[in-house]
């Protein structure tokens, strides 16, 4: 049984919500790389402000959701892109389909074994 969260506390998460969408500058997106809330970090990997650079530090993120909310991001770079598809097919899943569809959509061709061809 989980602890309920005192009415500071619910504040505090709602206060970091705020925070993480208006993060305009990567000092500013620094506390969320290490916030306990997924959803809060997951909210900060969606910010439409978040630079390639903040979005690659997301991507290493344990949580698959922030993970796919980098890999459907427009200002992700293709190098991050390319480093969220995994290699083995057991392995894969909504993260590596939401990458490999996002570089598909850059014209990104695909081999039989699910990774990109060599340019």
């Amino acid at each position: 049984m989980s602890k309920r969260k005192t009415a500071a506390e619910k504040a505090d998460e709602v206060r970091r919500y705020a925070l993480a969408q208006g993060a305009c500058t990567e000092a500013e997106f620094e506390p969320f790389f290490t916030d306990p809330n997924q959803a809060i970090r997951n909210t900060a990997a969606m910010n439409p402000d978040a630079t390639a650079a903040v979005l690659a530090r997301f991507a290493g993120d344990r949580f698959w959701s922030v993970r796919a909310a980098v890999a459907e991001h427009p200002n992700t770079s293709r190098e991050t892109l390319l480093g969220l598809l995994e290699a083995q097919q057991p392995r894969r899943g909504v993260v590596h389909h939401a990458a490999r569809e996002r570089l598909e959509s850059e014209g990104v061709a695909f081999d039989e074994d699910g990774l990109p061809e060599p340019a």
